[in-house]
């Protein structure tokens, strides 16, 4: 890229309020994605504190999952009806809340509340940032886009590792609600440089006629398949993320903080996997490339239980990760085939129906592992991951 290519890129991305509206949302993602997945990389410690076993710790990741899943609609319907600012701002107080509540969780079941509030806190973010950036970087979107994302993926990397750390040594309390200041100095910069707009008109359309659109939308074959892809590909990464460190813990008798390094790893791998394969879509095909992702993440699944090595173990970590590029990928295509008058509603839809089915990945792997069936869950993993390649390829161009 020239010089002048750059200056023009950051002018585009900068001018105005744009350079502080980019950073407070890409701080947000870095928050919200990482908190995701601190729960699992300190559950093996969350299971000794409350003296519960694998399938009800699952529960809780569970829950976590099914409560970002159920915001996702409700949030497509609100966007054009409330504007981001006020959403924005009420994810990052809920996220904090939910944070904070952890250190008052002297039972499981108020610990569970507190994961239910933190995950309708993040279910508010995520379509809500999509379009506030869509919105305002209109003529730098990959850009934009590209750097938030990769704030996430920091995040992801960073966090859970840091939280095992502060784990071993301050305790789970300290790591779960010590994020919640955070939050709420987040949610003070999103109320304060997001810019308000007024309801976008609606041209006498319903939250019914949306819906109609949407259920209409999965009837087209491209759609179905895509969704149901991109379902088998999130159940399975919802369950590996969720049991991958309690897996090293409990049966490779592997720290938690080495664990929890190995999950870090994981979102290294997916981070670099973002950052390439929209390239090779747009060369490629995203059906071509969206299958060879899928084949290639059946390998480590299939490999983890049988390698003992512990670098080799850290690279098919790393490995697992790579999946996390078919996300992006098969969102933008499902996109491209919604109809525009009812986009927002139809694809938080689709969304809450594919994170609620893919939220069930680490309440079944928890009930196998119960069962003495924790190293054959990878096998079960692998083989559904199988199956979403052979929906990936039959997916036409777009």
């Amino acid at each position: 890229m020239t010089t002048g290519r750059i200056a023009e890129t950051l002018d585009g991305l900068t001018g105005q309020r744009r350079g502080r509206l980019l950073a407070v949302i890409a701080m947000g993602w870095f928050l919200v994605l990482g908190m995701r997945f601190v729960v699992p990389a300190i559950l093996p410690t969350i299971q000794d504190v409350f003296e519960i076993g694998e399938a009800t710790a699952g529960l809780a990741v569970t829950v976590l999952w099914l409560t970002y899943a159920a915001m996702q609609f409700p949030t497509g319907a609100l966007i054009d009806r409330v504007g981001e600012r006020w959403l924005l701002t009420a994810a990052a107080v809920l996220s904090g809340v939910g944070s904070i509540t952890y250190w008052f969780a002297p039972e499981f079941g108020l610990f569970l509340a507190a994961t239910a509030v933190f995950g309708l806190g993040t279910g508010l973010y995520g379509p809500t940032r999509g379009t506030v950036l869509s919105r305002t970087f209109d003529a730098r979107q990959g850009t934009a886009f590209g750097i938030v994302l990769g704030a996430g993926s920091v995040g992801a990397a960073v966090l859970p590792a840091a939280a095992a750390a502060v784990t071993g040594r301050y305790g789970w309390r300290v790591a779960l609600a010590g994020v919640a200041p955070a939050f709420f100095l987040l949610a003070i910069g999103l109320a304060a440089i997001v810019p308000a707009r007024s309801p976008s008109g609606r041209d006498g359309r319903t939250l019914r006629d949306d819906l109609r659109d949407a259920l209409g939308a999965l009837r087209r074959p491209r759609v179905a398949l895509a969704v149901v892809g991109a379902t088998l590909m999130l159940f399975a990464f919802q369950a590996v993320t969720a049991f991958l460190t309690t897996y090293f813990v409990d049966v490779r008798s592997i720290s938690q903080t080495r664990a929890g390094l190995y999950l870090s790893v994981l979102f290294v791998g997916g981070a670099i996997g973002q950052t390439t394969t929209g390239a090779l879509a747009d060369r490629y095909g995203t059906p071509r490339v969206l299958t060879g992702v899928a084949l290639v993440s059946v390998l480590p699944l299939v490999a983890i239980p049988l390698v003992t090595d512990q670098l080799a173990l850290g690279v098919l970590s790393f490995a697992v990760g790579l999946r996390m590029s078919s996300g992006p990928l098969s969102n933008a295509y499902i996109v491209d085939c919604l109809p525009d008058a009812a986009e927002g509603t139809a694809w938080g839809a689709l969304r809450t129906g594919f994170f609620a089915v893919g939220s069930l990945g680490s309440t079944v792997v928890g009930a196998l592992a119960e069962r003495g069936y924790f190293t054959e869950s990878f096998y079960l993993l692998a083989g559904l991951t199988a199956l979403a390649a052979v929906a990936y390829v039959r997916l036409p161009e777009r």
